[in-house]
């Protein structure tokens, strides 16, 4: 049983590392915004004939949970792929990827930390902090020597990162971090108490609705149909959102909560390695160095017992 749940996560997370570079492409052809709703909805239909057996079993409280998480991935979505088309698919890997330390980070509070919990230990805020500094290395180049003065002090003062060239979808790749790590959080409250068939059906349906409703607020929504596009939307809605949701609910049941966020860390590694050999993206020793330790800091948050069940959301 576990050899089967630890193979189908490996899968689930090759497969979310691979669609940054799917999605990437595919929005040659669609705005973010307008790809994410169809991709949702896509979805949607596919669980909704999937778990048909278990909409008579829905009940009022359970829609108003499935509301609160819809709304979390929702955000979350919407934040990485506007971001996506910003910034290079490992980018958006890694950063994406610093949900599982935010997760801890946000759990200081009680009211968003899970029934019977505690507060988050030494290791994750020592594991955030690394994060934060693999994240400036990743996105951020060293200063220039237009920038630094021709002395000492300006040798000193290029070692450091020049924030005025962050990309703009580096940082709404931030958000969505933030935005799934409160699906995170949400999911830890309710996924206890709600069946995973229709805790999918109804996180995905309300994220749909809740994209649908913001479409016209973030974009003008176009999309050209294209062969690129409808295998991007078939292999994300299907694969990646439909599947791999129900696999990693199952899996979670299984698997250490810890065991699964290290299979989790391997999603922008894979990330990185479609982007190598299909777009022949390099990383230079800085962002590699970056990437190194944005990974360093989530497993030293995740190799001690956290207070929650860590998920991670492809692109």
């Amino acid at each position: 049983m576990k050899l089967r749940a630890y193979l189908l996560m490996l899968f689930v997370v090759a497969v979310w590392g691979s669609t940054f570079v799917l999605v990437k492409g595919a929005l040659a052809d669609a705005t973010p915004a307008a790809f994410n709703l169809v991709r949702m909805t896509l979805a949607f239909a596919v669980l909704g004939v999937a778990y048909h057996r278990y909409w008579r079993a829905i009940r009022g409280w359970q829609v108003a949970a499935g509301a609160l998480v819809g709304l979390c991935l929702a955000v979350g979505y919407q934040f990485q792929t506007t971001g996506l088309a910003l910034t290079t698919p490992s980018k958006s890997a890694f950063i994406t990827g610093l949900l599982v330390v935010l997760v801890p980070l946000f759990s200081i509070i009680p009211g968003l930390r899970p029934p019977g919990a505690r507060p988050p230990r030494w290791n994750a805020f020592l594991g955030a902090a690394m994060a934060f500094t693999g994240i400036v290395l990743l996105t951020a180049p060293a200063a220039t020597q237009a920038s630094a003065p021709a002395s000492l002090l300006g040798h000193a003062a290029r070692l450091l990162p020049d924030m005025t060239s962050i990309n703009l979808g580096d940082l709404l790749t931030l958000g969505c971090a933030i935005g799934f790590a409160f699906h995170c959080l949400a999911l830890s409250h309710f996924s206890p108490r709600i069946a995973f068939q229709p805790l999918a059906l109804l996180q995905v349906g309300f994220c749909a609705l809740f994209m649908a409703l913001s479409l016209p607020l973030i974009e003008h929504p176009h999309i050209a149909w294209t062969a690129r596009l409808a295998v991007a939307l078939a292999i994300v809605a299907v694969l990646a959102t439909a599947a791999a949701f129900s696999i990693q609910s199952w899996a979670q049941s299984v698997l250490p909560a810890t065991h699964m966020a290290l299979l989790l860390t391997l999603e922008p590694v894979f990330a990185w390695i479609t982007s190598f050999l299909v777009m022949g993206e390099r990383l230079g020793l800085r962002p590699a160095s970056g990437a190194l330790m944005i990974l360093a800091g989530i497993a030293l948050t995740e190799l001690m017992p956290q207070p929650h069940v860590p998920t991670a959301h492809e692109a």
